[in-house]
């Protein structure tokens, strides 16, 4: 049929609905025409001989009178210009009043006319003619459904199980059926109320709860899951796509929730369930308003810019509006793809890239002086902890004196705000690099002590000169670095927090390469765990964290339940289709260099304080004697640069929570 109206629609130059309409006009003539006469003669014993001629005149007389009214009201009604393949309750709607109308019409127009017609006449003529109405429209909907039913019993089609038999569901389910995509079919329904089961939504049965899943995926032979319930909270959710994950099954998760308020779900819109879906925690929200005044206006400097938290800090803060964005970081590819990213989708922001090294003093010192920049954001770090254990003077190097020099100049040219990224790795470090991350900690308290005190003339200037045993550890009229911070009190904060998923060095990308290749996916320990956030919650966490900074906190963010590295690897294997120990083996490699079994967010001595957001806490600064740091950090920092074998010890000296490999003797005991 289609075919045919598509010939003829091509052959006469007529939009194809036209000639649609035209042929649902004729019909309804004959409908009206027919369901008047077939009344009549139902009326009388279904003989034609027997009905009266004082009815089949006016049948015959008013007759082509009703059907020019009926095409004339069903005009107005627009029961010729809707698209009939996705009729729905509206186009019900219209066709009842349409109906209604005309029988009125036809009813007060045979009688004062002519006369009184039987009572049957009346009723059946009037049932009759809706009946035939509603059919012709809505007989093609019904066809492409039989269709679709028809065309599911093949094996290659999806047989999808549903979870969540409420709104969300059910609209997940209208838009199946009205799709035309033919490639799934909803075989069974799973929602955790009771009283829904052995009942049915849209044909389709609720077969049960949660507990439900595994046994059901097998009895329907399902291959799709779509969870379909948006107001479920973080831990319902992970706990279901869980069982579901045990399936094999691929899994599609339901759009954001405003989406479903709106009532725009559609099953096209569904996405793959992520590993992050399976974290059990809420979604992070953060104050948007608060972020951009802190930042609209302002020059912002990121160290480290093209790294993967850098890289998300400069998309985010791009997007708030600042007056100058300068990426700065050693590596030029990562910065080259950050400028080319940012220069197409925020063209407005005026972006700067510059090349160079924490480490490089005079480099620092250029870059200051050239941007003046209001707010500085310092990711530049060494963060791979087995390579740092291998190199533990470059973490010395990078991450303690780049710190140092950076916030140097910070506090020199007047910088209100410098932010340092850390980790939780900085509590009770077993490793090098979380020691010296917890020695930028304390070097940013350290300066946030000097300023308050009004003694920044005691904070020396840390170079290394070509000769890298020439170390120059003087005050800064030696050196000409006199402060011209303008009066301006610089404010020293660090964000703390554990690992982020999709990161470089994350496991996350290491185990998707390991099942692309088949495996065997290598986890260090059965019970190693981290706390995992995605690159973007961190980020806006931190700008956040930012905004709240009024100079020596360290802002630790609640990252939520700790996650089994081997149930991260497993859930990865699920996702991916394949299943853990059999399609793809898991093998257990010992935990290395300066790791340990688990990451803590806080010291034993730190307590916490909160801010405005529950997600964002302030830990109670560990005291320290600031001075024996300022003592103690120039021998660090020549001994880094001789390569010294002795630089744990130092490290040691300064960090008294830190506990080389070997020395740990805590013990990580599960349940």
């Amino acid at each position: 049929m289609d075919k045919v109206l598509r010939a003829i629609s091509d052959r006469l130059h007529i939009a194809r609905w036209h000639i649609v309409a035209a042929l649902l006009m004729v019909y309804d003539a004959a409908a009206v025409s027919f369901s008047s006469f077939f009344a009549l003669w139902i009326r009388f014993d279904c003989r034609y001989s027997m009905i009266p001629p004082e009815y089949l005149k006016p049948l015959y007389g008013f007759m082509p009178i009703l059907i020019v009214c009926t095409i004339a009201v069903f005009w107005l009604f627009r029961l010729y210009r809707c698209i009939w393949q996705y009729a729905g309750f509206p186009e019900l709607v219209r066709i009842t009043l349409g109906c209604l109308a005309v029988i009125v019409l036809h009813i007060a127009g045979i009688t004062l006319l002519y006369h009184r017609m039987p009572l049957s006449y009346y009723f059946g003529g009037s049932i009759l003619m809706f009946m035939l109405v509603l059919a012709s429209r809505f007989s093609y909907r019904v066809y492409l459904s039989l269709r679709r039913r028809m065309s599911r019993t093949d094996q290659s089609a999806g047989r999808v199980m549903l979870i969540g038999a409420g709104s969300a569901g059910q609209l997940i389910l209208h838009d199946m059926a009205r799709s035309g995509d033919i490639s799934d079919r909803p075989c069974c329904i799973i929602d955790d109320n009771p009283n829904k089961w052995g009942r049915f939504l849209d044909g389709v049965p609720i077969v049960g709860g949660r507990d439900d899943i595994l046994k059901n995926v097998e009895k329907y032979s399902i291959n799709k899951i779509y969870f379909a319930i948006p107001s479920a909270d973080a831990k319902t959710r992970r706990d279901i796509l869980s069982i579901c994950s045990e399936t094999g099954c691929a899994l599609k998760n339901l759009p954001g929730f405003y989406q479903f308020v709106n009532d725009e779900i559609c099953v096209s819109e569904m996405r793959d369930v992520a590993l992050e879906d399976l974290l059990g925690r809420d979604p992070i929200e953060v104050n948007t308003e608060e972020i951009c005044a802190s930042l609209a206006g302002k020059v912002i400097l990121v160290t480290g810019g093209g790294g993967s938290i850098g890289s998300e800090l400069c998309r985010q803060i791009a997007g708030h509006s600042p007056a100058r964005l300068v990426i700065f970081d050693i590596y030029e590819n990562n910065a080259y793809e950050i400028q080319q990213e940012l220069r197409h989708e925020t063209p407005d922001v005026d972006l700067v890239v510059e090349i160079g090294s924490v480490r490089d003093s005079r480099r620092i010192e250029q870059i200051f002086a050239k941007y003046r920049p209001d707010i500085v954001y310092h990711a530049a770090a060494h963060k791979h902890v087995p390579l740092m254990e291998g190199s533990p003077c470059e973490a010395i190097k990078n991450n303690v004196f780049g710190t140092y020099k950076t916030a140097y100049a910070a506090m020199r040219y007047g910088c209100g705000r410098f932010v340092l990224v850390s980790t939780d790795k900085a509590v009770n470090p077993t490793n090098i690099m979380g020691a010296s991350k917890r020695i930028c900690e304390m070097i940013i308290q350290l300066f946030d002590r000097k300023l308050r005190t009004h003694r920044e003339d005691e904070l020396p200037v840390l170079c290394a000169h070509e000769d890298a045993a020439q170390i120059c550890a003087c005050r800064p009229a030696v050196c000409g670095g006199v402060p011209e911070n303008r009066g301006v009190h610089t404010e020293f904060v660090a964000v703390r927090f554990g690992n982020v998923l999709g990161s470089n060095g994350s496991v996350v990308p290491l185990f998707k390469k390991m099942i692309a290749k088949g495996g065997p996916v290598e986890v260090t320990h059965r019970d190693i765990i981290r706390y995992f956030m995605t690159i973007p919650e961190a980020v806006s966490l931190i700008l956040q964290a930012g905004a709240y900074a009024k100079g020596g906190e360290i802002f630790v963010l609640d990252m939520g339940e700790p996650m089994k590295i081997d149930t991260l690897a497993r859930n990865l294997i699920k996702l991916s289709g394949y299943k853990p120990d059999e399609d793809i083996k898991i093998i257990y490699t010992g935990l290395r260099p300066g790791e340990k079994l688990y990451e803590e967010k806080l010291m034993a001595e730190e307590g916490l304080s909160t801010t405005a957001n529950h997600l964002i806490h302030i830990a109670k600064p560990i005291d320290f004697d600031a001075d024996e740091l300022l003592e103690k950090l120039p021998a660090l920092m020549e001994a880094a640069y001789n390569n010294a074998e002795d630089i744990r010890e130092l490290t040691r000296e300064i960090v008294s929570t830190y506990h080389p490999e070997g020395e740990n003797t805590a013990v990580f005991q599960t349940d």
